[in-house]
Order: structure tokens, then C-alpha cells, then sequence
């Protein structure tokens, strides 16, 4: 087994806390070096774990793991742990792991899930739009798409997402975050493989030849899956469609390295909009 297997990686470095007075690691920690890799998976199939499975109207339970141990890891070593998902048979799920320091293989494991009522935790079929989803995933599928539309045909799907960042987790007040200028805009949105609203933005015009994009949200559970970016770059396409020269938005501190990576850079100074540091950013199409 070797690193071209895989297409998912997880990158994470030893602690102290994880290894014995040899500097190598506890054995029982690569069992728990899978399961983030796992967590990190269904981020990569652009699925909210929780919020997905209630949907499909089941949960995930593992029915066997397995470790075999080739080489150690030693404490502050920098290591992948690389997943790919297997087998999809009836109502289990196979998937391989390893763990690789560079190119060397350390550990390989595999882990064995069971797709279950969550009340009862009998085993009951994969749902084929999730069966569909894995074999895709690994066989380089997308696993989300971006819409470009009105509000009037996205903007409940919009809502939902800005609801759940904006005012649930950032408590900003639901009659600052709704304005008219959404029915102007072009929105755009990503879903999931299940339909699911995760990720949108809007596209201004705030000046001759110049757009303005805002109301960028990502669903907390799959930030890190480059939704955010596809966004950003879709409503940046549709600036430059329609002929803009330069992009501004006004960015919360938190987000400007996101936004600096996309290649936009501050102007002026900061300041606080609906209570939260920003900074107005830009970039030149």
C-alpha cells in the first residue's frame, strides 16, 4: 500500500500527550488518528455528518477495526493519515486507512461501519444516494454544486444557510442581516449530493464597473472543503461576466487570510460592522 492508493488525506503532527517514554506513540492512538481522518472524510464529501444522517434516516456504527503496525510514529513527527472508502456492500461499509510519515507507511487498518436505525441499531440498507456518493468520491466525482441565481430562486435556500452562520452562531439580529439589496443581487449557492443548502454569497453592483460581494456563509461543519472558495470564485466569474473591473467586500478579520489566499488584499482601515471587526478588501478582475 502506498500513497497513490489514496485521494484523501488527513495531516496532523504527534503530540507529547500521545506518546511513551520512547517517544513513540501509544499504539491505541492510531485508532483515534482513523477516526479524525473519518470526521475529515465526510467533510471532504461535503456532508454534515449529523444533519446527513437524520436525513438518510440512519447512523454509522463500527462493527470492527483493525491495526497493523509497520513503523512508529515519534513525537512532533508531521503525518498523514490517508482514508478511502473500500467496499459498500448491503449495509456495511469498508474503509482502508494509512498512515504515512512522508512517503514511509506506518500503519495501514481498516474499519468496518454498519449502517443502523439509530433507535433500535439494526442494521438496515445503505441508502443508494450515499452508496452513490462514496463510490463517486472515489472515483474523483464532484460532491457539491454551485447554483447562480435570483433570490427569488435561491434566496430560501440562502436564507437557511445565513440563518445558521450569521444569526444563530454569530448572533447578529435577524432584522440587521435581511436587506433589499437582496433582491438585486446574484446569489449563489452550494448543495451537497443529498440537496442540502451549505455554503452562499451575493454579488453586488456597487459602483460602474466595480461589484461587491457579501453575505458569505459556510456551514460550520464542512468549512475547510473549499465550498467558501467555489463561492467566492462563482460570484467573481459573474462579476467579470458582466464586465466589472475590480471586486470589493468587506471582510471580517477572522476571514482575511481566506480572502488573501484568493487574492485580495486590505484598503483602509478597520472597522465594525453589526459589532464585528472588518476590514474592506479587493482585487482587480
Amino acid at each position: 500500500m502506498n500513497r497513490q492508493d489514496f485521494r484523501f488525506f488527513h495531516r496532523l503532527r504527534v503530540r507529547w500527550a500521545e506518546v511513551d517514554m520512547q517517544k513513540i506513540v501509544f499504539n491505541a492512538h492510531y485508532l483515534m488518528y482513523f477516526d479524525t481522518a473519518i470526521s475529515d472524510y465526510w467533510r471532504a464529501l461535503a456532508l454534515p455528518y449529523e444533519a446527513a444522517m437524520l436525513q438518510l434516516g440512519g447512523d454509522l456504527y463500527v462493527k470492527k477495526a483493525t491495526v497493523e503496525f509497520h513503523a512508529s510514529a515519534r513525537v512532533d513527527d508531521q503525518i498523514d493519515v490517508a482514508m478511502k472508502c473500500t467496499r459498500v456492500g448491503t449495509s456495511s461499509m469498508l474503509f482502508s486507512g494509512a498512515i504515512f510519515r512522508g512517503d514511509e507507511l506506518l500503519i495501514t487498518g481498516e474499519l468496518i461501519y454498519v449502517f443502523a436505525d439509530p433507535a433500535t441499531q439494526t442494521s438496515k440498507p445503505v441508502p443508494g444516494v450515499l452508496r452513490d456518493l462514496l463510490t463517486g468520491f472515489e472515483a474523483g466525482q464532484d460532491v457539491a454544486v454551485i447554483k447562480v441565481g435570483t433570490w427569488a430562486e435561491l434566496g430560501q435556500d440562502a436564507a437557511r444557510v445565513r440563518t445558521e452562520v450569521f444569526v444563530q452562531e454569530q448572533r447578529i439580529p435577524m432584522e440587521m442581516e435581511w436587506d433589499e439589496a437582496d433582491h438585486t443581487a446574484i446569489h449563489a449557492v452550494a448543495y451537497n449530493r443529498l440537496g442540502q443548502p451549505l455554503a452562499t454569497g451575493r454579488l453586488l453592483q456597487h459602483a460602474p464597473g466595480v461589484g461587491k460581494i457579501g453575505r458569505m456563509a459556510v456551514n460550520r461543519v464542512v468549512r475547510g472543503s473549499q465550498l467558501g472558495r467555489r463561492i467566492l470564485q462563482s460570484l467573481m466569474d459573474c462579476a467579470r461576466q458582466r464586465g466589472d473591473r475590480e471586486v470589493l467586500l468587506h471582510a471580517q478579520r477572522s476571514a482575511e487570510g481566506f480572502y488573501a489566499r484568493a487574492g485580495y488584499a486590505p484598503r483602509g482601515e478597520p472597522f465594525y460592522e453589526v459589532g464585528i471587526a472588518h476590514v474592506e478588501m479587493f482585487t482587480l478582475l
